[in-house]
């Protein structure tokens, strides 16, 4: 048992000590899978400006938020904005905390109803009558063959999944940085190093 301890041991250290050189890569891996998403997102946003603040403010088919005007402007552009901080690593730490802000809202205010999944379980009788009703009129009335060439039709749950995954991601960016030789951030710190 002792030579296993040894072995185990040897191998964890020599790992560590070459690991310490690559990671950076894995606050990269994070920062540009994030950077599509807050992209998309922002710009989005960004360009129905106008439709953004109704959501944003109308209670009824909205999100019925106060200040809808303020709050649709600081969450396209925190988006936007974070998503190019974050794809070349300035500013990481610091933009991560709003862009975290922006996923509690996003949860709480327009997944949390729906529960945790992003997919509906088809498995469910509810979701399954009603995906068999669409399948059923896509094969009458489509070309079901091609439409379901990349994949099943599913039904949207819309719930806190991606949001919490997002929120996590950027969480851990808060505590990393933009990662070792993969960002500015680190960079800038061999520039101006803390005295």
């Amino acid at each position: 048992m002792n030579v296993i301890a040894q072995w185990y041991y040897r191998t964890v250290n020599v790992f560590a000590s070459y690991s310490r050189y690559l990671n950076g890569l894995a606050p990269l891996a994070l920062r540009l899978f994030l950077v599509p998403v807050f992209w998309m997102a922002g710009t989005q946003k960004i360009a129905g400006m106008e439709s953004t603040v109704q959501w944003f403010g109308n209670p009824e088919w909205g999100l019925g938020l106060p200040y809808p005007s303020l709050l649709a402007h600081l969450a396209a552009y925190t988006e936007a904005i974070g998503a190019l901080l974050l794809l070349i690593g300035l500013a990481t730490r610091w933009i991560s905390i709003p862009l975290m802000a922006t996923m509690l809202v996003a949860i709480f205010a327009v997944h949390w109803d729906n529960g945790w999944a992003v997919i509906a379980d088809s498995s469910a009788e509810d979701v399954a009558v009603r995906l068999g009703a669409a399948n059923d009129i896509l094969r009458e009335h489509g070309n079901y063959a091609w439409l379901t060439e990349r994949g099943p039709f599913v039904i949207l749950n819309n719930g806190i999944e991606f949001g919490v995954t997002y929120l996590l991601m950027l969480f851990s960016l808060l505590f990393t940085g933009g990662g070792r030789y993969t960002s500015v951030d680190y960079f800038l710190s061999r520039l101006w190093p803390k005295k």
